[in-house]
């Protein structure tokens, strides 16, 4: 991924999460995945795989296309 959609995909993923009022630690027990992991990803230290953005999306309700609008 390009520099400027990991920071598009970081931005968003906060930004639902924070809309839905949900913590890093609720929102990565909903998806699955660790909350460190979600904080790396938040950060942009770590770039998610397909399978890992599509549970996130779960997690938040919204559909995976969403976390590269701008």
């Amino acid at each position: 991924m390009a520099n400027s959609t990991i920071l598009l995909l970081q931005s968003n993923i906060k930004k639902y999460r924070t809309e839905k009022k949900l913590s890093q630690e609720v929102l990565s027990e909903k998806a699955g995945i660790s909350c460190d992991y979600l904080s790396e990803i938040e950060r942009g230290r770590k770039t998610p795989s397909i399978k890992r953005l599509c549970l996130i999306a779960d997690a938040l309700e919204i559909d995976v296309y969403k976390l590269f609008m701008q």
